[in-house]
């Protein structure tokens, strides 16, 4: 599992793990009941404290992304509908709150915003 940290994000080194795991549970690259690395283990290969890897698989445990049973690991929860619908929101509700910022920088209307929204969801 490839899992990419950078020292010049905002975001702490537990948060970048968290959102790249969940990124990858939700995109089903990482398939439910499949073994996550141990925390000791990822920690060793991205060269952090152990600590800050507990703290994203606690994380991710406690949104209900993973499931850990002592001494055999932390695995990929099922799924559960309302909880990725609900991710699903978020990162929607995020770009959106991009695309909104930009068209007011460029000075695009609501009534345009919302005719682009209209055709971009019709087309797919």
């Amino acid at each position: 599992m490839e899992i990419y940290i950078s020292n010049a994000s905002q975001s702490p080194i537990y948060a970048q793990i968290t959102g790249q795991i969940k990124e990858k549970i939700l995109s089903g690259e990482l398939k439910t009941g499949e073994a996550l690395p141990s925390i000791r283990l990822l920690a060793k290969e991205l060269r952090i404290s152990v600590i800050t890897t507990k703290r994203a698989y606690d994380d991710l445990e406690k949104e209900g992304f993973i499931h850990t049973m002592p001494g055999k690991g932390s695995f990929v929860a099922p799924r559960n509908p309302e909880l990725y619908r609900e991710q699903a929101l978020k990162q929607v509700e995020d770009l959106l709150g991009q695309a909104v910022e930009a068209a007011r920088k460029g000075g695009v209307s609501r009534d345009e915003v919302q005719e682009i929204l209209t055709l971009l969801y019709e087309e797919n």
